[in-house]
C-alpha cells in the first residue's frame, strides 16, 4: 500500500485525481479561511462539513411551512407527520441494521437516557454498568445518575474497563477479565463504537457476544462510529444504541441524533418504554385516547415529534452518503490513514506519536507532541495559525479526522507540512 507514497506534494495530488470519490468535496461547503492559505478541514469528528443541499433541504420546509402551515403536516413535499420516516433507510443502510430497528429521534444523551430507562433494569444483585475509565463526561454522567436514580451508589455500582497504556487504547481480554470476575453483577455494558480521546475502534462484535455470554445488556455510544466505519448492528446484536449527526453525519451543530433497538426487543406493549404520544400508533394517535396503542418497531422509543428544521439538513447528508457507498468510503478512509501514518514516520518521528492503534481505527486519529523543546498547546495554537481545523483534547491531545466524503490526500499531505512548521516554530 505505502508503495506508491513519497514525499511530493505532487503525490497527493496526483492520489486526489485518481480518487473515485473526489468529486463528493464538491457536494460540501468548505471553510474559505482568513488568508490566502489553503484552510485545512480536519474537524470532521467534532462537525462535519455542511452539505451544500442542506440549506435547500431547510428553505423548502420554511417554504412549506410559509404557504401551507399546518397543512405541511400532511402536504408538505415532505410530510411532516412521517418526517423521521425520511431518514430511516439511510440510517439503516450505515448501521447495518433492519428498517424497523433504527429511528432519527432527539439528540444522543437524551436517547441514551431513554434506551437506559428500557434496559438498565438493575436489581439487588446485578445493578452494575460498565463503562470505559476514559468514556466521554457525558456518557460517564448519563451512567452515574442512571445508577443514583436506582437508588445504588456509582462508587459501587460503576466498573471502569481502564486501558493499560498512557495512550488509553483498551484491551479487549481486560474486559474479558472483568467479566470473569463479577459478570453476575453487571446489568449493562455502555460502550463506544470508537473511543472519543485516542480514536480506537473497539471490536462491537466481540463486546456484543461477551455480553450476551455474560447475560447482561449492552449499549453502543456510535457518536464517533457512525458514518466513519462500518457497522452491522443487527449482526452484532447490541440490545441497543444511539447516536449524534452532527460529526460524521454532517448534519449541522446539535442535529437529531438516533437510536437503535434490536429485532428482538421490538412488538412491546409500551410497558418497557418512557412513553410520549409519537410513540403511539400513527392511525389512532389523533384521537387523543386515554388508552396507548404502541406504534411499530422501534418508533415506539419517539416521545415527541421530530423538529423538522434540524432533521433537514440530515436528509441531505444522507443522500450523499447513499451516493458514496460505505464500502468505498471505507476503503478510501484506510487510505487516507496510512498516508498520514506514512508522513509522520517519514517527516516527524520521534517529535509527534499517533495514539490511535494503526489496526484499529476510523478517521481519526490522536496525537501527542514528544518534541519536549515545545509544548502540545503552543504547536496546536500555530496550527490553528496556519488555518488547520483540528481540535484539543485535555491534557495535551490534538485530533485530526480525514472524513473521506470531503477529505483528500492534498489535506493530509498540507497537515503534516503545517505540523512540522508548527514544531519547528514557523507557524504563525
Amino acid at each position: 500500500m505505502t508503495a506508491s507514497f513519497d514525499l511530493h506534494r505532487d503525490t497527493a495530488l496526483s492520489l486526489d485525481q485518481d480518487d473515485p470519490l473526489a468529486q463528493f468535496r464538491q457536494r460540501f461547503n468548505y471553510p474559505s479561511g482568513q488568508r490566502e492559505r489553503r484552510p485545512v478541514y480536519l474537524c470532521g469528528h467534532s462537525l462535519g462539513l455542511q452539505p451544500k443541499t442542506a440549506a435547500r433541504f431547510v428553505q423548502e420546509e420554511l417554504e412549506d411551512w410559509a404557504t401551507l402551515g399546518v397543512e405541511g403536516h400532511f402536504r408538505a413535499r415532505r410530510p411532516w407527520l412521517p418526517y423521521h420516516r425520511f431518514a430511516t433507510s439511510g440510517l439503516a443502510a450505515l448501521t447495518g441494521a433492519r428498517d424497523e430497528e433504527v429511528v432519527a429521534m432527539n439528540t444522543l444523551t437524551v436517547n441514551l437516557h431513554l434506551l437506559m430507562a428500557s434496559f438498565y433494569r438493575p436489581t439487588a444483585t446485578r445493578h452494575k454498568i460498565l463503562i470505559e475509565s476514559t468514556a466521554f463526561p457525558s456518557d460517564r454522567f448519563a451512567a452515574t445518575s442512571q445508577i443514583r436514580l436506582h437508588g445504588f451508589d456509582p462508587s459501587d455500582s460503576l466498573v471502569e474497563w481502564r486501558p493499560r497504556d498512557a495512550g488509553g487504547t483498551l484491551v479487549i481480554e481486560d474486559l474479558l477479565s472483568i467479566l470473569d470476575e463479577c459478570g453476575d453483577e453487571l446489568a449493562l455494558l455502555l460502550l463506544p463504537g470508537v473511543q472519543y480521546f485516542n480514536g480506537q475502534l473497539l471490536d462491537m462484535q466481540e463486546i456484543c457476544a461477551r455480553a450476551r455470554a455474560a447475560d447482561c445488556a449492552v449499549g453502543l455510544d456510535l457518536a464517533h462510529a457512525i458514518g466513519n466505519v462500518p457497522l452491522e448492528l443487527h449482526d452484532w446484536g447490541p440490545d441497543f444504541a444511539a447516536w449524534c449527526s452532527y460529526k460524521y453525519l454532517n448534519g449541522g451543530p446539535g442535529a437529531v441524533g438516533g437510536a437503535f433497538i434490536h429485532q428482538r426487543h421490538l412488538g412491546g406493549d409500551g410497558s418497557a418504554q418512557l412513553l410520549g404520544w409519537w410513540g403511539n400508533e400513527e392511525q389512532s394517535r389523533f384521537r387523543m385516547n386515554a388508552a396507548f396503542e404502541p406504534a411499530q418497531g422501534a418508533e415506539l422509543w419517539q416521545l415527541s415529534n421530530p423538529p423538522i428544521l434540524s432533521l433537514a439538513p440530515v436528509l441531505a447528508s444522507l443522500e450523499v452518503f447513499e451516493d458514496a457507498g460505505r464500502d468505498r468510503l471505507r476503503a478510501k478512509s484506510l487510505r487516507l490513514g496510512a498516508y498520514i501514518d506514512w508522513l509522520l514516520e517519514q517527516k516527524l518521528a520521534g517529535r509527534v506519536r499517533c495514539i490511535t492503534p494503526a489496526e484499529a481505527r476510523g478517521a481519526q486519529v490522536s496525537l501527542t507532541i514528544a518534541d519536549g523543546n515545545i509544548e502540545a498547546s503552543d504547536v496546536f495554537r500555530k496550527l490553528a495559525q496556519q488555518e488547520v481545523f483540528a481540535d484539543w483534547r485535555e491534557p495535551n491531545v490534538i485530533r485530526v479526522a480525514a472524513a473521506p466524503l470531503y477529505n483528500g490526500f492534498c489535506d493530509v499531505f498540507d497537515f503534516v507540512e503545517r505540523l512540522q512548521a508548527a514544531l519547528d516554530g514557523s507557524g504563525s
